[in-house]
């Protein structure tokens, strides 16, 4: 039997399909997560160095330890990753939730700029 045929014969029980099915999408749609992803809201700064001519093991020891160090006292921070590669570090600093990410990115500037200073004795 065809479907144009059936439709033919039985007219009200194709409308009430048809009803019940839009009610159905309807009801989907009411009941759908709007968001695909939820939101994560990790408060995250990146910074990277590049230095050209240096090796991973030299990145580290030279380069990232000390702005590791100096990472540790900025406010609020939760947790400080870090991957040297050759001729870049990249630092991956993560706050707590919260945090007035505005106020901890002029700390890390001010702290980036004083890892970057050489160490002078009397000084710190």
């Amino acid at each position: 039997m065809n479907l144009t045929q059936a439709a033919l014969r039985r007219p009200i029980t194709i409308v009430v399909l048809v009803i019940a099915v839009v009610a159905a999408a309807g009801l989907a749609l009411q009941r759908m997560a709007r968001y695909i992803f939820p939101p994560l809201g990790i408060p995250t700064i990146y910074v990277a160095q590049p230095f050209g001519g240096m090796d991973p093991a030299q990145m580290e020891g030279n380069l990232t330890y000390y702005y590791e160090y100096h990472f540790l006292y900025i406010t609020g921070i939760e947790h400080v990753e870090s991957k040297s590669i050759q001729g870049a570090s990249l630092m991956k600093l993560q706050f707590h939730p919260g945090t007035d990410m505005a106020a901890a990115m002029a700390e890390t500037v001010a702290y980036v700029n004083r890892a970057c200073r050489p160490a002078r004795p009397g000084r710190s």
